[in-house]
């Protein structure tokens, strides 16, 4: 009899050094079916899916295909078993283009050893007109913006005509409107027979797409329940072994003196001859969290990234605590009172191939408390600073302070960024997007640090894509549009709907700054 699973995996171990990854988990992909994986981050979710690409062996266990035992030691013998997968962080190559990605490793070449990119582009253009996935073949990858990087992701998968698609935490870099049309791929992608693995955190997307749903919690499997019989809240308990509270808690704000001030700030952009803000003017006080809202690619980033020094600015000043900072160098911007959680984690917020605690000490390493007066480091305060700041923030890693920043989960990652920028007392906090990718437990978490920076009367700057999170979290809103800032609201006072029309420029006031 012809078994109804495409793919199973029982009774799975793997280890790393100090801790279990993925503790005797057993999960069961149907035929044609969208199966999510749900746990917290670092729960063992993207190395269950990594054993099952051949990206990791297990130890102990099997995986079976229809029914049949495989071995997979490699990707190789995933792909030749049609299994494909989209990495949290793709792999593409930025200075290829769409098409020579997606046929990387599978060229179809003639006689003479000639590549044969004519019927490779018709199987591309046919591909993304039956699964409706838009993109420009010949556009470079360092060229396009990530929903399309993923969409080419998603080809690659379909060229070499996999049946079986891992999706590892897909939408933590879309827009909602990406993630509506990824949704919808999905959907389209199952109706035509593919079995779909989705790894996420985000509750409602699972509830929208996931027949079935398994959850991971610290590496142990607790259970597989079928979507449209649970609500949120019960598989948000599951995941996280108590119930979280989904509304951020907190009181009326009582503002107090500016400590932060932006006047006509412009900064240029590197994409085009246009600036990517033009003539911002703001100011954030005391006890007070404001957001920074809009759709992605408006300038917020080039935003942050003038005022927290990444940049320069072409005209405007940014004043701190009283002082010009406009021409600051970023260490300087630091030691007056600025914290950064950057939006790229990897490229700003750590230095992957550090241990835990050098990560920890990265903007303060040259302080008496940890560099003595001929210039060595004080190993032993650098340690017991960081084993403080993991216990206190909950940072979870395999060998506590001396564990490779890379070999941490995002969450734990995003977790050691936050403690670290927390930990230096800051007047003023600017936090980008700081709970991306993160899971519903953390989330909850990290609000709470950003409220209890605010009640302890510092200045909190939170630039965000989340719509929850913008209605949810902050006293005031401004949007961004183009560069612009185009309304200031107050969340208490707002709809969705209102945010959403000044968010794509259907909307806008004069602020007055």
């Amino acid at each position: 009899m012809e078994s109804p699973y495409a793919i199973e995996m029982l009774n799975i171990t793997k280890r790393f050094p100090g801790i279990i990854a993925n503790d005797n988990i057993t999960l069961q992909l149907k035929k044609g079916e969208i199966h999510a994986l749900l746990g917290e981050n670092g729960a063992g979710k993207s190395t269950l899916m990594s054993v099952l690409f051949g990206l990791y062996q297990a130890e102990e266990g099997t995986i079976k295909k229809d029914g049949e035992v495989v071995k997979i030691n490699d990707p190789n013998d995933a792909n030749a078993l049609g299994i494909g997968m989209v990495h949290q962080h793709f792999k593409l190559v930025e200075c290829f283009t769409v098409l020579d990605n997606i046929i990387m490793g599978v060229e179809p070449v003639g006689p003479m050893g000639f590549l044969r990119k004519k019927e490779a582009r018709e199987k591309v253009i046919a591909l993304s007109k039956k699964y409706g996935l838009d993109v420009d073949p010949d556009a470079k990858i360092e060229d396009i913006t990530v929903g399309m990087q993923q969409r080419t992701e998603i080809l690659k998968m379909l060229y070499r005509d996999n049946e079986i698609l891992i999706f590892d935490e897909p939408t933590a870099v879309l827009t909602p409107q990406e993630i509506d049309e990824l949704m919808q791929i999905m959907r389209n992608l199952a109706a035509e027979g593919k079995s779909i693995l989705f790894i996420s955190h985000k509750l409602a997307e699972i509830m929208a797409v996931a027949d079935r749903c398994t959850v991971l919690r610290k590496g142990k499997y607790i259970g597989t329940v079928n979507t449209k019989d649970v609500t949120m809240e019960e598989l948000s308990a599951m995941m996280v072994g108590r119930n979280v509270n989904f509304h951020v808690e907190k009181k009326p704000a009582t503002p107090g003196d500016t400590v932060l001030e932006v006047r006509h700030m412009t900064v240029a952009s590197k994409t085009h001859s246009n600036n990517a803000v033009k003539d911002a003017s703001f100011k954030v006080r005391r006890g007070e969290i404001v957001c920074i809202a809009g759709i992605d690619g408006n300038g917020q980033s080039e935003l942050v990234y003038g005022l927290t020094g990444l940049e320069p600015l072409t005209k405007g000043e940014i004043v701190l605590d009283g002082k010009d900072i406009t021409k600051a160098s970023i260490r300087k911007r630091s030691t007056s009172g600025m914290s950064h959680i950057p939006e790229d984690r990897h490229k700003h917020g750590l230095v992957l191939d550090y241990s835990l605690e050098y990560n920890m000490i990265l903007q303060t390493y040259f302080e008496s408390a940890f560099t003595d007066k001929i210039g060595f480091l004080r190993r032993k305060n650098i340690r017991n600073f960081s084993d403080k700041l993991i216990e206190q923030y909950d940072v979870r890693s395999g060998q506590g302070s001396i564990t490779s920043a890379r070999s941490m989960s995002g969450g734990n990652q995003q977790k050691a960024i936050i403690a670290r920028e927390l930990d230096k007392q800051p007047e003023v906090l600017v936090a980008v997007q700081p709970t991306r990718g993160l899971d519903v437990g953390a989330i909850e978490y990290i609000h709470k640090q950003l409220v209890a920076q605010r009640d302890a009367g510092k200045a909190v700057l939170l630039i965000s894509l989340e719509l929850d999170e913008v209605m949810d979290v902050p006293d005031r809103i401004l949007v961004m549009y183009e560069g612009e800032i185009v309304g200031e609201l107050d969340p208490k006072k707002t709809t969705q709907e209102e945010l959403g029309l000044y968010m794509a420029g259907a909307k806008r006031d004069e602020v007055k700054a």
